[in-house]
C-alpha cells in the first residue's frame, strides 16, 4: 500500500474548475492564509488554526467545509510532525468531513487526507475512530464516482494496519460483509479501482481465514465463491490466499 499512498500524495489538490473565478481565488486566498499562519506560528498557535478550521469545518456552506479539508491537508503535507501532536483533533475533523451528507467534494478531500494520515502514523492506534472510519468507508466502496471509490478502496486497505487486537473482530466481521464488492470491484471498470481493490485484498487477506471450528455453511459457500472468482481473473492472489491457509 506505500506505493499507492505515494500516488495519492502526489496528486494535487485541484480546485474543481466549475467555480467561477472569483469563488476560486476565495479557495486559494484561503488556502493560502492556512499556509502563512503555519510559517508564522509566533503569532497564530497551530491549535488556534485547528479550532479555525473546526468552525468552517461545520459551516452551512459545502464549499467553506471543503475548503477546510483542503486547510487541514496543508497542515498535514507542511508540518506533519508538529500536525501529529494534535492527532485527535485532526482525526475529529476529517471523520466528520468523511461523513458529510451533501457534498461528494468534502468527502473525497477527506478521504484523501485519511490516506495520507495513516500512512504517517503506522502503529498507532486509531481509537473509536477506528470504527466510524471503517463503517462509512464501507459504504463508498460501490460509490458511482470512480475517484470516491478508488480512495475508499485505499483508505480500507489500510486499515488492517490499525485494526490490533482490540477491533479485530469488528473489523473480521466488516470484511465479510465486504467480500461481495471485493470480488465485484476486482474487475471495476475503472483499472485504477480494480487495482486498488486488488491491494485491498492482499491487505484484507488475514481477516477472511476461516477457523474451522467457527465455520458455518454460509462461510463455506461465500469461499467457494472467492475461489471461483480468483481462478478466473485473479489466479496469483487464489495462490497467494492457499498458501497462506486463508482458504
Amino acid at each position: 500500500m506505500d506505493q499507492m499512498q505515494r500516488k495519492v500524495l502526489g496528486k494535487p489538490l485541484s480546485i474543481p474548475t466549475g467555480q467561477p473565478k472569483r469563488k476560486r481565488t476565495s479557495v486559494i486566498s484561503f488556502f493560502s492564509k492556512v499556509s502563512w499562519k503555519l510559517r508564522f506560528q509566533k503569532w497564530e498557535p497551530l491549535k488556534n488554526v485547528f479550532f479555525i478550521l473546526a468552525e468552517r469545518a461545520r459551516d452551512p456552506s459545502a464549499k467553506k467545509r471543503h475548503m477546510a479539508m483542503r486547510g487541514v491537508g496543508t497542515m498535514v503535507c507542511e508540518n506533519p510532525d508538529k500536525v501529529r501532536k494534535y492527532k485527535k483533533i485532526v482525526l475529529d475533523l476529517l471523520v466528520h468531513g468523511l461523513y458529510d451528507p451533501m457534498s461528494s467534494e468534502v468527502i473525497h478531500e477527506s478521504m484523501k487526507i485519511l490516506t495520507i494520515i495513516l500512512g504517517k502514523i503506522q502503529g498507532k492506534g486509531l481509537g473509536s475512530f477506528f470504527v466510524d472510519i471503517t463503517l462509512q468507508t464501507r459504504t463508498l466502496l460501490d460509490d458511482e464516482n470512480d475517484s470516491l471509490r478508488y480512495l475508499a478502496f485505499v483508505l480500507f486497505g489500510q486499515l488492517p494496519a490499525f485494526a490490533g487486537r482490540k477491533w479485530k473482530k469488528f473489523f473480521t466481521n466488516q470484511v465479510k460483509q465486504t467480500q461481495d464488492s471485493l470480488l465485484i470491484h476486482l474487475q471495476d471498470r475503472n483499472p485504477q479501482v480494480a487495482k486498488a481493490c486488488k491491494a485491498t485484498v492482499r491487505a484484507c487477506a488475514p481477516f477472511l481465514r476461516q477457523r474451522k471450528e467457527h465455520s458455518f455453511p454460509s462461510d463455506d459457500q461465500r469461499n467457494r465463491k472467492l475461489c471461483r472468482q480468483l481462478s478466473h481473473c485473479h489466479p496469483e492472489l487464489l495462490q497467494y490466499f492457499y498458501a497462506n491457509k486463508i482458504l
